[in-house]
């Protein structure tokens, strides 16, 4: 009998809420100010799918041969028509992945199939974005977020908390 053993792909680690934490308030500080002032609304802060969907789009990309998933940032049109509300504003999109071993190393290469419009990549987009909608119509509201808050020192703009 013969055993085949899988190489556990895993890269990622469960992290606390100091980790979390830390690393938004980086991003806040670091990023999203910027961004919100070039513009010129509040980018998004965070983006929501539901399991249902994550599971679906998972699924989907092992029948077409992944073994991951890659996450690439992103941003709408600034004239983004189909939620205008998103125009400018960054997003996340999943492409499903299978890992090659090149003579560079490890690639996580993307994967296409064949639609009736020819290859496309296996994508994953259109998540609910807050800002703009964070629980509370269309103004930026935490709502029950139990992450940290950040003081943001925007210079002669004065300060914001976020």
């Amino acid at each position: 009998m013969q055993t085949v053993t899988k190489k556990s792909l895993k890269v990622g680690k469960y992290v606390n809420n100091t980790h979390v934490d830390n690393v938004i308030k980086n991003y806040k500080q670091e990023r999203w100010v910027q961004n919100s002032e070039r513009i010129g609304k509040e980018d998004s802060l965070s983006g929501w799918w539901s399991i249902e969907e994550m599971e679906d789009f998972i699924e989907t990309a092992k029948i077409y041969g992944a073994d991951g998933v890659k996450f690439y940032f992103g941003a709408y049109d600034k004239d983004y028509q189909e939620k205008p509300e998103y125009a400018g504003r960054q997003t996340l999109v999943m492409v499903g992945t299978k890992q090659k071993q090149t003579a560079n190393g490890v690639n996580n290469k993307d994967i296409y199939v064949q639609t009736d419009k020819g290859s496309q990549v296996l994508g994953y987009n259109a998540m609910s974005l807050c800002p703009p909608f964070c629980g509370q119509g269309d103004t930026f509201d935490f709502g029950d977020l139990e992450l940290g808050i950040t003081l943001i020192d925007k210079g002669d703009n004065g300060m914001v908390v976020i």
